[in-house]
């Protein structure tokens, strides 16, 4: 079958190899084999392979998979032959508090990903799609849908009414978005592009900023809710918007720090943390528990993900160029087989 891997470490775009691998196992008790049909990129597969995140020469990339059942092991009652399916970003963490193990089983990172044809893995490792959805629909699940759920459901409890700030226009921050004004909340988005903030206007935004021309961002948030602050931000940026989100919140409020990608290390201002109140909760995706739920709010919802490219697997090399390049809005899939 036909597969994606790394080259020489540390790994580079250019690298990136489509070759010829054995096709997957028979599936033993408890597994099952997926004709993979579509994968979602996340900044996370990006860094893999860029070789910011150091895995062995040959690793198949990609956390999120999507496809068809098509064989099942002894023991397996989840799932049949022909059922739609998404990956879990941890495999093992099936529910409660996040695991010690941190990344050491995270497809495409600690074990072989999703850039491939198929796949023999444990039943646990995958939940079924949200009906109607297609794969690529469903691959954007894994990452980007979990992350957004926990942030806004999980670590936070979203009531009808709250304020919630998204940053830029990327897979977590639309599904944010989505979800936070589905559960009837207020939204303010920020992003550099005004054509960009034209389309989550679409979406439901409430509230626009563009932090190009508003570097205060977290004042002008503040004045947004009338001086009270927001409830919770979706803080994708890092070290480098930690403070404006601060400054956006309301006292006795709650910050996600879910990325870095406006600085993986600054000084924090904990004089306004603690002044503040705030609650700044780190988070890594989610369980497998959580996705369930996950797809349960999207199909009563009617919540549909918004994929703005598409590559085939042989061009993701290009795709990830396109990702590099923020030229994306939503999602970026890539479609298998």
């Amino acid at each position: 079958m036909k597969a994606i891997r790394t080259g020489a470490t540390p790994s580079t775009l250019e690298a990136l190899e489509y070759v010829d691998i054995d096709d997957a196992k028979a599936p033993g008790p408890g597994e099952i084999i997926v004709a993979l049909k579509a994968s979602s990129l996340n900044y996370h597969d990006y860094a893999v392979v860029r070789g910011m995140i150091p895995t062995p020469q040959g690793r198949i990339p990609m956390s999120d998979g999507a496809g068809e059942v098509t064989a099942v092991g002894d023991g397996v009652t989840e799932f049949s032959v022909g059922d739609s399916v998404v990956s879990t970003f941890f495999p093992e963490w099936l529910d409660g508090a996040p695991l010690s193990s941190a990344f050491t089983g995270v497809p495409g990172d600690g074990i072989d990903g999703y850039a491939r044809e198929h796949v023999t893995a444990s039943a646990a490792s995958f939940t079924r799609a949200p009906t109607g959805f297609s794969h690529a629909e469903a691959a954007t699940l894994t990452c980007a849908g979990v992350t957004a759920w926990r942030a806004l459901f999980v670590d936070y409890s979203l009531k009808p009414g709250d304020t919630v700030l998204v940053q830029g226009t990327g897979g977590v921050s639309i599904f944010a978005l989505q979800l936070a004004k589905a559960a009837g909340a207020t939204v303010i988005a920020t992003s550099s592009s005004d054509a960009k903030l034209e389309r989550v206007k679409e979406l439901g935004a409430d509230h626009l900023i563009n932090y190009k021309e508003v570097e205060a961002w977290g004042p002008r948030a503040l004045e947004l809710t009338g001086g009270r602050g927001v409830d919770c931000v979706v803080e994708i940026g890092g070290a480098g918007t930690l403070d404006q989100s601060m400054l956006a919140t309301r006292i006795g409020g709650h910050v996600a720090l879910l990325g870095v990608l406006a600085g993986m290390a600054g000084p924090v201002q904990t004089a306004l943390l603690f002044s503040k109140n705030l609650k700044v909760q780190g988070l890594t995706v989610g369980s497998r528990a959580m996705q369930l739920d996950l797809i349960a709010a999207i199909e009563a919802n009617g919540i549909r993900p918004v994929i703005s490219d598409s590559f085939a697997m042989q061009e993701l090399a290009d795709a990830f160029r396109h990702q590099e390049a923020n030229k994306h809005f939503g999602k970026i899939a890539v479609e298998i087989g």
